[in-house]
């Protein structure tokens, strides 16, 4: 029982954030968790991003590329650094205008954006 108290605040860390993937994109490499390149190509990708206006639709649990950007750094889940130089990212992504289109490409950087 003790155990499993001391391990209910972690949890809560990794699993109370399931709500939504929210974005907040950051000046500085250092303070990000992700360096981001924009693509040109659909081909080129990692992750192929649709951005929505409705927080509810961006499910953090589902890590399909379904991205709400708020521009409260408290209330996000990933801080991403947009950089203009691919060798530096981490993760490479393509943004679409179809909600249908979003999804990993290269599901070996999924846990990037958990």
């Amino acid at each position: 029982m003790r155990r499993l108290m001391l391990l209910l605040p972690l949890l809560g860390a990794i699993f109370g954030h399931a709500e939504a993937q929210k974005i907040y994109s950051v000046d500085s490499a250092y303070k990000a968790d992700v360096k981001v390149y924009v693509v040109d190509h659909e081909y080129q990708a990692d992750l192929v991003v649709y951005r929505t206006d409705r927080e509810y639709k961006a499910k953090k649990s589902e890590n399909k590329g379904i991205w709400y950007i708020t521009d409260k750094s408290y209330d996000c889940d990933r801080k991403v650094y947009f950089t203009d130089k691919q060798y530096d990212a981490d993760l490479k992504v393509y943004f679409t205008d179809r909600e249908y289109k979003a999804g990993w490409k290269d599901a070996a950087k999924k846990p990037l954006m958990y």
